[in-house]
């Protein structure tokens, strides 16, 4: 039996769960499986069954049905502990996506919500995490902290700058709240964007695209049928209209990057958004995205031209076409 206590487990336990992650699992067609309750040290790692150990036996027990693997539990006892205490989920389901900065589980939903399921991103540790090229969203963003707000302190800004053991805290869970505020905004604004609920030190919580066996796939893992690519292409461009109205631009916008589900689409990953009023590269990143978003629908039949579009979005809403390249952008991902 799992026993949670969030707070409590150290850093380096963590980690060192982490270290065996598979990388890259693909969403895939399930089949109900029946819950097991799994228990007994000699099924856990020496780190987990040590953690467990130490907490509080007041703590409410955490049946889960996903068998994790013994380094990934660990990491889902942390990340996803405080979201079942605070009744946000009664279930880990199953993984939908293994990644290399993050993994995606499938929730049942506990008593605080109205829904079948959520999402949890639940976000590798910084050392375990494979993003290329981060520092440059973070460049001319600002650092915001657990709650999102734009941290001020100098002492903080100053930590994350060293990128001391503190200091990558904090670029961490700025790291996670970029992409929780943005799809705050964004679902308010009315954009198609999976509903957040809640923001752990680890994890986001989020509306769940799908039913009870199938995940949602990505939009590049599709091939429309006839008709299909000009309509979902003008919604796609409204939500980059919708983002743009809000300053933000996806900054790893592709087909990847967006959900299909019953002839709708949903846009996904958002924390490496930019400020497009900000950002000195912000033209030129926005134009990679229209780029790599007109290469699927140019696949599916459809004549586009991304120069032409990104440039006509960016100068409506009242962007200049600033000419100033960062040097990685050089060099592709």
């Amino acid at each position: 039996m799992f026993i949670f206590g969030l707070k409590d487990m150290k850093l380096d336990i963590a980690l060192d769960m982490m270290e065996n992650l598979d990388d890259d699992q693909p969403a895939v067609k399930f089949e109900k499986i029946k819950k097991t309750v799994r228990s007994g040290a000699e099924r856990q790692p020496a780190s987990a069954a040590q953690f467990i150990r130490t907490q509080d036996d007041s703590r409410q027990s955490f049946e889960f049905t996903y068998r994790a693997s013994r380094h990934e539990l660990g990491w889902l006892l942390t990340s996803l502990g405080g979201f079942y205490e605070r009744g946000w989920i009664s279930d880990i389901l199953r993984m939908v996506k293994g990644g290399k900065e993050a993994s995606v589980y499938q929730c049942a939903c506990g008593q605080a919500v109205q829904a079948p399921f959520l999402a949890a991103k639940v976000f590798r540790p910084r050392q375990f995490r494979n993003l290329k090229k981060d520092h440059l969203y973070r460049l001319d963003r600002e650092v915001l902290d657990e709650v999102g707000n734009r941290i001020v302190d100098l002492g903080m800004l100053k930590a994350q700058r060293k990128r001391s053991v503190y200091g990558e805290q904090i670029r961490h869970q700025s790291w996670l709240a970029h992409e929780f505020q943005a799809l705050k905004t964004l679902h308010t604004a009315g954009a198609d964007v999976p509903q957040p609920y809640e923001m752990g030190e680890n994890a986001i919580l989020m509306g769940f695209i799908g039913d009870e066996l199938l995940a949602a796939p990505t939009l590049n893992t599709v091939r429309l049928k006839r008709g299909e690519a000009k309509p979902l292409f003008e919604r796609i461009l409204h939500n980059v209209a919708l983002m743009l109205d809000n300053d933000i631009v996806h900054a790893d916008f592709s087909a990847y990057n967006i959900l299909y589900w019953q002839g709708e689409i949903t846009l996904i990953d958002f924390p490496q958004v930019i400020s497009p009023g900000r950002h000195r590269s912000g033209y030129q990143i926005f134009s990679r995205d229209m780029t790599r978003l007109c290469e699927y629908f140019n696949h599916q039949g459809l004549r586009t031209d991304p120069d032409r579009l990104a440039a006509d979005l960016w100068q409506a809403h009242g962007y200049p076409l600033k000419t100033e390249l960062h040097p990685d952008l050089l060099e592709g991902d």
